[in-house]
């Protein structure tokens, strides 16, 4: 990407932007889809043979596949899916900005982590609800609006989430022990 583009950003207008910018009514529409992606989400992983699947394989893929769960393929339809979402979400960022530049999403690995164990998913696998990584993701945010709001610099802000990231992975090696 660096090569094509030179190291510039890239401009354009396209149809897909308003997934970016549009609102219905006075919704954005990125928030319209991320409810709508959490709500299909929470019922595939509860009901669904392929979602407890993921539960189990994520859990103890050994015990999962001895009980007839076919990792691979379940394994692959995480990547499928993941890799989905990400282009969706490539869209709806560039569309707002109404840019693409090969920096973007640099860094936002860390507050992804963060938020999801912060919500209560296990790091050890198999434990986890999407709307608890809701809730953390609304964490990190108001960390991250309180940190820009302060004034605080980047390289405290990441301190701070690797602090908060520590911290979570604490509570959650400490909740696997207290259940053994």
């Amino acid at each position: 990407m660096l090569l094509i583009t030179g190291g510039m950003p890239i401009t354009f207008k396209s149809e897909l932007s308003w997934l970016g910018y549009g609102r219905a009514g006075p919704v954005p529409i990125p928030v319209i889809i991320m409810f709508l992606v959490i709500f299909l989400f929470s019922i595939f992983a509860k009901y669904t043979e392929a979602g407890r699947g993921l539960y189990a394989v994520g859990n103890n893929e050994r015990a999962a596949i001895l009980s007839g769960v076919n990792s691979k393929n379940l394994k692959c339809l995480s990547y499928v899916i993941t890799s989905t979402l990400c282009a969706i979400v490539g869209i709806i960022v560039a569309g707002n900005l109404g840019t693409a530049d090969q920096s973007m999403g640099i860094g936002y690995e860390m507050d992804v982590i963060a938020a999801v164990v912060i919500g209560g998913v296990a790091m050890s696998g198999g434990e986890g609800h999407v709307w608890g990584a809701l809730i953390g993701a609304s964490i990190m945010g108001i960390l991250r609006n309180a940190f820009i709001l302060l004034g605080i610099s980047s390289y405290w802000q990441s301190i701070v989430i690797g602090a908060v990231i520590l911290a979570a992975m604490t509570v959650d090696i400490i909740r696997g022990k207290k259940r053994e």
